[in-house]
């Protein structure tokens, strides 16, 4: 027997499913937002594997403050760059992490950056998370973005693994100049790390004021560094 013809949508069901999609387009809009990128380049994949361990802590951190919109950003291999939608759920971001496997290439931060000043231009963007351990790019160009990140308000929190000391000096300056911080990215202390990032959300949702109400060391460390 053959099927009756399906229903067409009328032009009111149209409508309201517009109406629908503009109204979730326009709360995920008014969220704070936190952009948070790491670099995905081969000898990555352990910190990525411990970041997406942690990253739920940054929507957990902030639930009684405000809900968290998150962009995910990673880079790797040649000239690959990637930056999700901007997501409300810690499952959806889990997800999109599980299905990355790092590869070979250089360090991407100057794209990142610019990246992220366009997006901060469409709709404000509190703070971005970066989590890497090498620096291949001109530091003066590095400085002079997260410059211009500082004059929009845009702070960068830059989380370094290793120790490699021009990494260090490089990655110092451009939170001082953009107005965040700098900190240790250490997987053998996951508690440390899940509290560090769980303090940069806090800022992301309630700003300066939303670290000063909280007494954890994390929240110490990062307001003796961030701008007041």
């Amino acid at each position: 027997m053959a099927k009756p013809p399906s229903r067409r949508a009328s032009s009111r069901d149209i409508e309201q499913f517009l109406q629908k999609s503009r109204d979730i387009t326009h709360f995920v809009e008014k969220q704070p937002r936190l952009l948070f990128a790491i670099d995905a380049t081969a000898s990555r994949q352990p910190t990525w594997d411990t970041a997406s361990h942690l990253q739920q802590e940054m929507f957990l951190a902030t639930h009684n403050i405000a809900s968290l919109a998150v962009q995910l950003c990673y880079y790797r291999g040649f000239n690959g760059f990637f930056a999700s939608d901007w997501l409300t759920d810690s499952g959806q971001l889990a997800r999109q992490m599980a299905r990355v496997q790092c590869e070979g290439g250089h360090t991407q931060i100057a794209r990142l950056l610019r990246h992220a000043l366009g997006e901060h231009g469409k709709v404000k963007i509190r703070a971005l998370v970066f989590i890497g351990d090498a620096v291949e790019e001109n530091p003066d160009e590095l400085c002079d973005l997260a410059g211009q990140c500082g004059l929009l308000q845009l702070p960068l929190f830059l989380f370094q693994e290793g120790t490699a000391q021009p990494v260090k000096q490089t990655f110092r300056s451009m939170a001082r100049l953009s107005g965040g911080a700098w900190a240790r990215f250490d997987g053998r202390s996951a508690d440390t790390l899940a509290a560090l990032l769980g303090a940069v959300a806090r800022f992301a949702a309630g700003g300066r004021a939303a670290l000063e109400n909280n007494s954890s060391e994390s929240a110490k460390l990062l307001l003796q560094q961030i701008k007041p």
